[in-house]
């Protein structure tokens, strides 16, 4: 009895060559999108850090009440603005740009009998002068400082992979009433 198994041998080699060659490629491609996808999670997330860290800085500065417009003393791109090197090559990786112009919402003149004088930091607000309250002409009652309430929005992008992230924080800073004349509803 002769077997009629002329190149059966071969066939299935090949279909069997051709499933391992296509379970290597699928295998190289999802390792290549997990790579991706963790590389566009790490630079969303330098970005993200490059943002509030233009946030703090900005939020940590008297300029922020005293010239919304122009915050930082070096920008490296226009008012507003800072530049980060984030893998340490001397090339500017991401643009943080503080747009629109941080904002002051609301701001409240705080009454000196709220203010603790025993707090050095609180009694440059004390008016210190006598209080006749409800007589026409005399003193408010109201210090010298005031609490602000303002809004930053930092745009951060990518200048190599074009990643952009829009943060928004509000921050309660403490200013002379001086100021919320000029900057302050």
């Amino acid at each position: 009895m002769q077997l009629r198994q002329r190149g059966m041998a071969l066939v299935v080699g090949l279909i069997l060559l051709a499933l391992m060659t296509v379970m290597a490629i699928t295998g190289f491609n999802i390792g290549r999108t997990s790579l991706d996808i963790v590389g566009n999670m790490q630079t969303r997330q330098e970005v993200i850090g490059a943002a509030n860290n233009a946030i703090q800085e900005a939020i940590s500065t008297t300029r922020l009440f005293e010239a919304p417009g122009a915050i930082f003393l070096n920008p490296c791109q226009g008012a507003n603005t800072r530049c980060f090197d984030t893998n340490g090559d001397g090339n500017d990786d991401i643009l943080v740009t503080l747009a629109p112009t941080p904002v002051c919402i609301q701001s409240q003149t705080i009454p000196n009998a709220l203010l603790d004088l025993a707090d050095a930091a609180q009694t440059g607000c004390t008016t210190q002068v006598g209080q006749t309250f409800g007589t026409e002409g005399t003193q408010t009652g109201s210090s010298l400082c005031a609490n602000s309430v303002w809004e930053v929005v930092a745009v951060a992008r990518d200048l190599v992979t074009e990643a952009e992230v829009v943060v928004t924080e509000g921050a309660a800073v403490r200013v002379g009433t001086d100021t919320i004349g000029t900057n302050c509803p």
